[in-house]
């Protein structure tokens, strides 16, 4: 009995020079800087309506675009790569979930054993009859069947923490997905109104290539009638050639505009349905910005960073309980016997055992120190990214308010530019026929006038875009 009472407060003693040994080091876990600015500097509107908060489809009005982007959100192999990521996490939360319930099994197991002779448990054996006049069998066979439970009790919150931490990773999967959708939906919708510039693009070099023909007939007649020489005839054909090979140049931006959208829909190369006609009749719509605290909650990719963020404060937690002791509590109920017959004699055949065990880490500190220090880390960086992700947020809306208001003034421009050198075409031909201006002129106006074309379409297609990426940098596009 004193030997008994000498081991348990050995025992006692040995348990609290762990939890003493183990003590955590000093760290200060960062809290992220959650305050942006009141304002985005700009004229736009600076309400609380935003227009993030506009379903995608009332955004675009377009039908075929709309039917391309309802395609993608189907087919797009990059957000469904994006749904399995959250089934996978939904299934670390059930597996975090199961480590903090109990664990009960049901087993059954036959075993045959001889020990040595000259051992104590066989000398033992060789002596003991299991019944009077009854010897035990050699080999001894065992068979058991019962129920078996271990528990570990979560003192610490361990196991609760590490459940929830699963748990917002879980929500920072689905969160991931939302900014999936956004990007998805902004770069079609970009692609798009791509390919309707190109298209027009590509009409104008046809009118041009038509226009320009027509005018080499003109010079080959004038030479031959002795008003202007074969240089001007070379001049106006070589200007005919390189029209058409801005065609065919634009004839493959095209074809790769047209299947990168089918890329994002998740389909092989086909015809991109669409109506090129309207594309100068688009106005660009009107962004209602709301107010720079509205993208805490409408950007998914902010409110991701913030459940990894609450993520990772709860890993440090879990880190600092691995310096406590753990206590787990094992026990099981079944029958056992040497023969099958005898399994469910009761009560002789019967067993039960219960019992607990409280560990505390003793030699290994260092490892738990660096697991903990590791983790905090983590910590530290989710901040840091959470903070980032913010400051990038509102960076992409400042720029794209900014540059909304610089397109529609090179718009202007633009189309005043176009009007003049359309006139200046008019003019040149005309004062080429009366062979009061040189063909130089003429080639160099009608180039003028093609290229202030090309860029008027340009700025449209910017125009567009601009109000796409700031719907986008808002945060609109994955609220259904």
């Amino acid at each position: 009995m004193l030997r008994k009472r000498i081991y348990q407060y050995i025992s006692v003693a040995c348990l609290s020079l762990a939890v003493g040994s183990c003590k955590m080091p000093e760290l200060v876990m960062k809290d992220a800087n959650r305050r942006v600015p009141t304002s985005y500097n700009s004229a736009a509107s600076q309400d609380t309506v935003s227009a993030a908060q506009v379903q995608w489809k009332q955004f675009f009005t377009d039908p075929n675009l709309v039917a391309l982007i309802d395609t993608a959100l189907q087919h797009n192999q990059e957000l469904n790569i994006a749904l399995q990521e959250i089934q996978i996490s939904r299934n670390e939360v059930q597996i975090r979930k199961g480590e903090y319930l109990p664990f009960v099994g049901i087993g059954v197991n036959g075993e045959a054993e001889r020990p040595g002779r000259y051992t104590l448990r066989g000398a033992t054996e060789e002596a003991v009859n299991i019944k009077p006049e009854h010897r035990t069998p050699d080999p001894l066979p065992n068979y058991r069947v019962g129920a078996f439970a271990s528990w570990e009790v979560d003192i610490w919150h361990k196991l609760r923490n590490s459940r929830k931490s699963a748990a917002l990773r879980y929500l920072s999967s689905v969160e991931g997905r939302n900014f999936t959708i956004t990007n998805l939906i902004a770069e079609i919708a970009n692609s798009y109104f791509e390919l309707l510039a190109l298209d027009n693009q590509l009409a104008i070099v046809q009118q041009n290539i038509e226009i320009q023909t027509n005018a080499l007939e003109l010079v080959k007649l004038q030479k031959e009638s002795a008003r202007t020489t074969e240089l001007a005839v070379q001049r106006f054909e070589a200007q005919v050639h390189n029209t058409r090979s801005l065609q065919y140049g634009i004839q493959q931006r095209i074809i790769e505009t047209e299947n990168r959208i089918n890329f994002l829909t998740g389909r092989y190369p086909r015809p991109i349905a669409r109506n090129d006609a309207t594309f100068n009749d688009l106005v660009p719509t009107v962004i209602q910005t709301g107010v720079p605290s509205q993208l805490l909650q409408n950007r998914p990719d902010i409110r991701q960073a913030e459940q990894n963020l609450a993520a990772a404060k709860l890993d440090v937690q879990v880190a600092r309980a691995n310096f406590y002791p753990s206590l787990r509590i094992t026990g099981s109920v079944g029958f056992e016997a040497f023969k099958p017959g005898l399994l469910f004699s009761t009560p002789e055949s019967m067993l039960y055992n219960l019992a607990g065990e409280l560990v505390a880490p003793l030699v290994n500190r260092n490892g738990i120190k660096a697991v903990y220090g590791s983790a905090n880390a983590v910590q530290t960086q989710a901040a840091y990214n959470y903070e980032r992700t913010v400051l990038n947020a509102y960076v992409e809306v400042v720029n794209e308010l900014a540059n909304i208001s610089n397109l529609a003034q090179s718009y202007n421009e633009k189309a005043l530019e176009v009007q003049s050198l359309n006139q200046s075409v008019t003019i040149s031909n005309s004062l080429f026929r009366s062979a009061r201006a040189e063909y130089t002129e003429v080639l160099f106006t009608q180039r003028d006038a093609l290229e202030s074309k090309f860029d008027l379409i340009e700025t449209k297609m910017q125009q567009l875009n601009a109000t796409v990426n700031v719907y986008r940098a808002l945060g609109g596009g994955w609220q259904q």
